[in-house]
């Protein structure tokens, strides 16, 4: 902002038809802005949605800040404070010329930017001070009672400001400095609004100050519109390192509880053939959190083989430590020798009881190597495939309700005799859903798999058949699958 002394030509006006042009875009983009701004879904309970909802709104204060300026830029600053772009005589006061704008005010819209600027302009000569009509409206001041000298101007000023405002003042009269800074005021009617001023000295012929003048703009909206915008970032901020660490520590729960198979499950020895065994876990892509999916096999103190692939509801830390905690006691039910359909059961009873209250499918499998014999039972899961000279079928599914959905549930029973050489195939629901429900396409896709698990050369293979098929696009839930092969 050149001072009025060493400016070096006078001010041109510029061409209407330039800002004319520059209000019409400013309008449009605000228009648009303010469109994305409504069509916006906002959820309160969503950082990310807040914070782009606070940049809207600071995109809109800021476009109408503009507006603002590119509106009295076109329409002139009124006549009588339009100070002379020639430097007084020595202890002469400034002279003012009339722009011939004196009878066409700026425009004024009630509310709007175009009444928060305001001028004015204090002299130190003749201690005459002239304030704009806007600046009156900025401080609550009504005209009759006349503008504030700078001994005047800090009483409206917050106690805490007062230093910032009168270090500026200073610097302008006595060092030549131009100014630049804010302060909050409190208004005749209470109200407590942030002013932004703008200002030079203006200096006399000897080059000593003659009179100071400044534009003090209301950013009140403006500043509450960025304050808006850092606590929602520092809100979203917050909550992404949240969902960061709760994956983290859901993740090092998980890799904890989930056996990493990839290999035989043996029995005693001079027993029958080993298990071949091999599972994976398929993580959401949509949700970015881990969730209460398990999968495991275990040799029994008995002989027999536990072999079991469940879902719990939710994601995070939650879902993952209730699996963990189910996971457990399925294990421990296993070695105390209960039976598939009774330990569903008490899993069922279990979860009803818990503290943090979730459904949950499961499947529960026990094979007895020396009968090749597989028993069974299920809770709202899908029945287990099985894979035999190239093709494969799905199991008959016994009776069985979620885990954790009523009270008192039984559990039925089911059992399938396995030969050498045959696959078995667990997964939870997520490997084969399509949106929010399930067919048979997720089932027909992986019987089709029989030709290419059937050439595989252990189970391991045939999960990576599996996670080719199902698991390279993104995924709505996340998954596991365990692949079985009775030795021959």
């Amino acid at each position: 902002m050149p001072s009025h002394l060493f400016a070096d030509r006078p001010a041109q006006p510029p061409e209407p038809g330039a800002v004319d042009a520059l209000i019409s875009q400013t309008r449009r983009l605000r228009g648009e802005v303010d469109a994305v701004r409504r069509d916006a879904t906002v959820d309160e309970d969503d950082p990310h949605n807040r914070w782009q909802r606070a940049l809207c709104d600071l995109a809109v204060h800021q476009l109408d800040d503009l507006g603002a300026h590119l509106g009295q830029l076109k329409a002139g600053l009124p006549g009588q404070f339009q100070p002379d772009r020639t430097a007084a005589a020595p202890g002469q006061p400034h002279a003012y010329v009339d722009s011939g704008l004196a009878e066409q005010p700026a425009p004024r819209l009630t509310g709007s930017l175009l009444s928060r600027v305001g001028s004015a302009e204090w002299d130190l000569l003749t201690d005459d001070v002239h304030w704009s009509d806007e600046l009156f409206q900025i401080f609550g001041r009504p005209k009759e009672s006349g503008p504030m000298t700078l001994d005047e101007l800090p009483s409206m000023v917050f106690a805490e400001d007062q230093p910032l405002l009168q270090a500026m003042v200073t610097d302008c009269l006595i060092d030549g400095k131009p100014i630049d800074g804010e302060f909050r005021i409190v208004r005749t009617d209470g109200r407590v609004r942030t002013v932004h001023m703008t200002g030079e000295p203006v200096l006399d012929a000897d080059g000593c100050t003659a009179s100071m003048w400044a534009v003090l703009r209301d950013v009140s909206e403006l500043r509450r519109s960025e304050r808006a915008v850092r606590e929602s970032r520092d809100s979203l901020q917050r909550h992404q390192h949240i969902e960061h660490t709760e994956r983290r520590v859901a993740v090092e729960l998980q890799e904890a509880v989930l056996p990493p198979w990839r290999g035989s499950l043996r029995f005693a020895h001079d027993g029958p053939a080993p298990l071949d065994v091999a599972g994976h876990y398929l993580p959401a892509a949509t949700t970015g959190l881990i969730g209460g999916d398990w999968y495991d096999a275990l040799a029994l103190p008995d002989g027999d083989a536990l072999l079991t692939v469940g879902d719990l509801t939710g994601h995070g830390v939650a879902a993952t430590s209730s699996m963990a905690m189910l996971l457990g006691a399925l294990r421990g039910m296993a070695v105390a020798g209960i039976r598939p359909g009774a330990l569903m059961g008490h899993l069922n009873q279990l979860l009803e009881t818990s503290v943090q209250p979730a459904l949950g499918s499961a499947m529960c499998c026990r094979y007895d190597p020396a009968a090749q014999t597989l028993t069974w039972a299920q809770a709202g899961h899908p029945a287990p495939l099985l894979f035999r000279d190239g093709t494969g079928h799905a199991l008959r599914r016994p009776e069985g309700v979620l885990l954790g959905a009523t009270t008192g549930a039984a559990y039925e029973e089911a059992e399938t005799r396995l030969l050498p050489g045959d696959l078995l195939l667990l997964h939870t629901d997520g490997l084969t859903r399509t949106g929010d429900c399930l067919d048979d396409s997720g089932t027909e896709r992986l019987l089709a798999l029989a030709p290419r698990l059937a050439a595989a050369r252990d189970a391991q293979d045939c999960v990576r058949s599996v996670v080719e098929e199902f698991g390279e696009g993104p995924r709505e839930d996340d998954a596991c699958v365990m692949v079985v092969r009775v030795g021959s």
